[in-house]
């Protein structure tokens, strides 16, 4: 086994455990905006990890730059949606109130 196969298996060990307790976040948390809370966790560290293991075995072949692309996207724009979710999620409290 090389190092890099290695490192690829850590990665994705790290990256999927990490994942795994996002979810169980999600699943335990009472409220709706704890749980966005988790599910905003879980697409920033994991999401990483597994990047990296992509670009440990792919570099930066066509297979990385998509990943690296898929990870960006994700980075970038979910804050964007996680506000607004957050927002809606006020709004309709509010008028059940």
């Amino acid at each position: 086994m090389s190092a890099a196969n290695l490192a690829v298996d850590v990665l994705l060990i790290v990256g999927v455990a990490l994942e795994l307790a996002c979810v169980v976040g999600v699943l335990i948390m009472p409220t709706t905006l704890d749980r966005l809370h988790y599910v905003g966790a879980a697409t920033t560290v994991p999401a990483f990890c597994i990047l990296a293991a992509v670009l440990c075995r792919e570099h930066l072949s066509s297979g990385g730059i998509e990943a690296i692309a898929a990870i960006a996207l994700i980075f970038f724009l979910f804050p964007v949606l996680l506000t607004a979710t957050a927002r809606a999620i006020e709004r309709v409290e509010e008028s059940e109130d």
